[in-house]
């Protein structure tokens, strides 16, 4: 008797299903391939969703270009941040002189290669 009733179910839930996309326009063929064929809507109704749809692209690319434009203003050195950190740069350039050089290699590397220690 339980069997009888979960095949039951199972039937109804099948139907249902298959009723959901017939409506939303979708359909099988013998080999069960699904395909959208339509939604049944009017052609005013299909021209409104045509026309929402392009709005919504239309607004969907200008929200592309904003997120660009504020991806290099985040990214960009003029920023505050950016003119602040060449303004201390260049104001501890200023202070270090012409005697002192430039923080570019530790001063091993740089120096004389060729000098050989004494041997003991």
């Amino acid at each position: 008797m339980s069997w009888s009733i979960i095949l039951v179910v199972a039937i109804v839930v099948w139907g249902v299903v298959q009723l959901a996309k017939a409506r939303a326009g979708i359909i099988s063929d013998e080999d069960g391939n699904e395909t959208y064929v339509g939604s049944g809507h009017s052609l005013q109704e299909q021209a409104r969703i045509d026309a929402e749809v392009q709005e919504t692209r239309r607004e969907i690319e200008q929200l592309r270009e904003r997120l660009h434009v504020l991806e290099r203003i985040a990214t960009d050195e003029n920023t505050m941040n950016g003119r602040e950190r060449a303004r201390i740069a260049a104001e501890i350039e200023a202070l270090r002189g012409p005697s002192e050089p430039s923080i570019s290699a530790p001063s091993s590397l740089t120096a004389d290669s060729s000098r050989k220690e004494p041997d003991q």
